[in-house]
């Protein structure tokens, strides 16, 4: 089953749903309305025809603040059809806001949660949505193209010249990089 014929099944249930395609990426991409995103993606994985048992991986992508807007992409598997299927939804990056799916696959939960540390995108209906790879009290989130780092956290210098340590490594070690 394609692209075309997933787009179909889609379409019958939510005929608004569907924004738009991304045949440019591997794997083929649906770019859904983030209002029917929660929707579509539990028809995704409770159909028949589809049956996408796995949330292989949810990321994120800043496109700066020019674009105005953040993505999040779903990369979705279906182990019995062997059917593998990427959805993306566009949000607002001034208040990237987007129901969670980690009801319906519970591996989001964690990768929800990369995404809201990382980005700063919330995932509405989450069950945990904090931090996971950074302290509660980080300021920011790294992964914006606007981020700006600490100097300092907690009394612990967190911006390093890496060209200044480069060269002393050089100068100790003997050796260019």
């Amino acid at each position: 089953m394609g692209i075309p014929e997933i787009a179909a099944l889609i379409t019958a249930q939510f005929p608004k749903a569907i924004l738009g395609e991304d045949l440019a990426s591997t794997p083929k991409a649906l770019i859904i309305d983030e209002s029917h995103l929660h929707k579509v993606m539990a028809f995704l994985h409770s159909d028949e025809h589809t049956y996408f048992d796995s949330l292989s991986c949810l990321t994120a992508i800043d496109n700066g603040k020019e674009a105005g807007t953040m993505e999040v992409v779903y990369n979705l598997y279906s182990i019995p059809k062997n059917i593998v299927l990427m959805i993306k939804v566009t949000l607002l990056r001034e208040n990237p806001v987007v129901d969670s799916v980690a009801d319906i696959w519970r591996t989001a939960n964690w990768h929800e949660r990369e995404a809201f540390d990382l980005f700063g995108i919330q995932f509405s209906n989450h069950p945990d949505l904090r931090r996971i790879l950074l302290p509660n009290d980080w300021e920011g989130h790294p992964l914006r193209k606007d981020y700006i780092e600490q100097d300092k956290y907690h009394g612990m210098t967190v911006v390093y010249d890496r060209n200044e340590k480069s060269e002393k490594w050089e100068a100790e070690s003997g050796k260019k990089n």
